[in-house]
């Protein structure tokens, strides 16, 4: 039974996607997007770490709206930190979009995929007049390029385990207080990380992007860590030894 209702999601995930295919239309140049839309819907939409897809869903056309916008934007004409923030925010409504193609009936993300390839690997993503993929988002552009550690708690892989959405939308002109807030968040939150003894638990995520930390994790959690847990880190820093949580891929709502 549960097979038969992962492969109706898939067929009807892929139709809706299949309808994203479409060539998009060749981006404007502008110096900074309006992420209001957006903002407005994850005012309404996430509280805390929980996301109501079903609202998003009633709300789908506010959605696309917004993903429009993007579209018709050519980030390449953007600043740095506006070009940063459109990144995310294009990440996190896609992401989104992504959910809403299942919707109702996905348990996780990862049931949106192929029997092949993952869901980050769907070209859904219609930007700068091409169609690229969540992974491209990520792997080809945010990290590489703007190589800020921070991003990996800006970005919500519509999961239990991933950093909460952000209940607004990130912009340049506030994005760097955006991505320390969100960062000290989710590392001082004792779901996803916390210090035993000399044991420090902390998300997977550390192991995944070691590399995007200096494969020093101590060291990053120090710069972010508060009160208790950053007194216990510094005077502990030499005996610590770091362990990595497994990871829940559940949906982040209903």
């Amino acid at each position: 039974m549960k097979k038969i209702k992962q492969l109706s999601i898939h067929l009807m995930a892929g139709l809706i996607i299949a309808g994203m295919f479409m060539v998009p239309k060749p981006a404007r140049s502008m110096d900074t997007v309006d992420h209001s839309l957006f903002d407005s819907l994850l005012k309404q939409y996430v509280q805390g770490s929980n996301v109501n897809y079903q609202g998003f869903k009633k709300d789908e056309v506010r959605l696309d709206d917004y993903l429009k916008i993007l579209e018709q934007t050519d980030p390449d004409t953007l600043s740095g930190n506006e070009q940063f923030a459109f990144y995310i925010n294009a990440y996190n409504s896609w992401t989104i979009k992504l959910i809403l193609t299942g919707y109702p009936g996905v348990e996780s993300i990862k049931d949106l995929g192929g029997l092949f390839s993952s869901p980050w690997k769907k070209k859904i993503v219609r930007m700068n007049g091409k169609i690229i993929t969540l992974d491209e988002i990520e792997h080809a552009i945010l990290r590489p390029k703007f190589k800020d550690p921070r991003v990996h708690f800006a970005i919500n892989c519509a999961s239990r385990s991933c950093p909460p959405l952000r209940p607004e939308a990130y912009t340049g002109t506030l994005l760097d207080s955006q991505l320390d807030d969100a960062t000290r968040k989710f590392l001082n939150d004792l779901k996803h990380n916390y210090l035993d003894g000399n044991d420090l638990y902390v998300s997977s995520i550390f192991k995944w992007f070691g590399e995007d930390f200096n494969e020093d994790v101590i060291g990053f959690f120090i710069q972010y860590a508060q009160g208790e847990l950053l007194d216990s880190l510094k005077s502990r820093k030499s005996s610590i030894t770091v362990h990595y949580l497994d990871y829940d891929w559940s949906l982040n709502g209903k």
